[in-house]
């Protein structure tokens, strides 16, 4: 097995790629591109970590042979050599490209992309390990360490896509106790809410509880968030994991849309979890944000084995690269999510993204990530989801 596969690159660069892997490279030409040789590279257990294409690669194929790469071999990340720009990186990053390498980089940027391509290979192969041995029933915390960064959206499009994957199978509970706004995502008017349902007959009775639910024209079944702060407040986690352990007996999802930060009901819904979607902006207090969540919950072991970290609203205007946001949080990224104008037309009119059904980056970021949690859905979208938005 190789280490790393070099296309259309030059001595110098493979030279340095070689002195970084241990010599543990196989350097092939363009016309490599025409005669089938990296399908041949990629196939069966012999793929390589890493695919370098080099400058005598045009970028436009580059991004079109990372989509390739991306199906053949899920666990090899592709590098492209180019000289980078906030438009380019954007570019490449839905294409699915990991790294962009400037032609002139030096032994140490070498290292630093060979250690991020090993890191990823082994995040996909342990979260694939991780994921055929998860129960058939999913509890699924979208989560993240401050407000104002999707969490809601990603939440509502996550359950209404697996509703529609299986109907009648999921339900969607809205725990931000205080301010919760599923139901206006959902453009709902809820007769019960998150109270009701944890108090009298409803909170021992999962035949009586299914009657309080409310109903998404998807098909998606809601527990609305409080009407009030105060009412919201009363419910308390002993009542909350109560619910959530007689919905995981009633529906194979039960999608919990979270307050920001670390509530008591939110750890409590973690203490049940099997999936966790975290949620992170592209700007320094949300990358660092999201660190230190990942970090006391690792400290509190509360980090499910199915872990799903997101990146919303990302764009070229920042100064904040990919590489350096995935340093910061110490993990590969899963998804990120560009800024698109879709988004807030959904929120303002209680239309899901998924439920219009465009072709916008965001709509298929967010397929993607309901075929992370349901591999087998009627649309086609069976392969577990990947990191980058995009054609695929």
């Amino acid at each position: 097995m190789s280490t790393v596969l070099t296309i259309g690159a030059d001595a110098d660069l493979v030279a340095r790629f070689a002195e970084a892997g241990g010599g543990d490279v196989v350097a092939l030409g363009v016309d490599a591109l025409a005669h089938g040789a990296l399908l041949r590279h990629l196939a069966g257990p012999e793929a390589p970590q890493l695919v370098v294409l080099g400058p005598e690669v045009p970028l436009e194929d580059s991004f079109a042979i990372a989509g390739q790469v991306d199906g053949a071999a899920p666990d090899t990340s592709v590098v492209v050599v180019a000289f980078a720009d906030p438009e380019l990186w954007l570019e490449a990053m839905r294409a699915g490209v990991r790294d962009v390498l400037s032609p002139h980089a030096g032994p140490g940027d070498v290292a630093a992309v060979l250690a991020r391509a090993a890191a990823r290979a082994e995040t996909r192969r342990a979260a694939s390990t991780a994921v055929t041995s998860l129960p058939t029933r999913r509890v699924v915390v979208v989560a993240s360490p401050k407000g104002g960064v999707g969490k809601t959206t990603v939440a509502t499009n996550l359950a209404v896509g697996l509703a529609a994957a299986e109907p009648g199978s999921t339900v969607l509970v809205d725990l931000d106790v205080q301010f919760g706004d599923v139901a206006s995502a959902l453009a709902l008017a809820p007769e019960f809410t998150l109270p009701d349902t944890v108090r009298g007959a409803a909170g021992n009775d999962p035949l009586v509880l299914k009657t309080f639910l409310t109903r998404h024209s998807s098909g998606l079944h809601v527990v609305a968030g409080s009407d009030s702060p105060a009412a919201g407040d009363a419910v308390t986690p002993a009542e909350v994991a109560r619910l959530v352990d007689m919905l995981s007996g009633e529906f194979r999802y039960v999608v919990l849309d979270t307050a920001p930060g670390l509530t008591d009901h939110t750890l409590t819904a973690l203490e049940r979890a099997t999936d966790l979607v975290l949620i992170g902006s592209m700007d320094v207090p949300g990358v660092r944000g999201l660190r230190k969540e990942l970090d006391v919950l690792a400290e509190l072991q509360l980090v499910p084995a199915g872990r799903h970290l997101v990146l919303n609203g990302a764009g070229s205007s920042g100064g904040l690269a990919l590489a350096d946001v995935e340093r910061t949080v110490g993990a590969p990224l899963d998804l990120v999510l560009p800024r698109h104008d879709a988004v807030p037309l959904s929120t303002n009119t209680g239309v899901p993204l998924l439920v219009k059904g465009g072709k916008d980056p965001v709509t298929r970021g967010l397929r993607s990530l309901v075929a992370r949690l349901a591999p087998r859905t009627a649309d086609g979208q069976g392969r577990r989801g990947r990191r980058r938005v995009g054609a695929r």
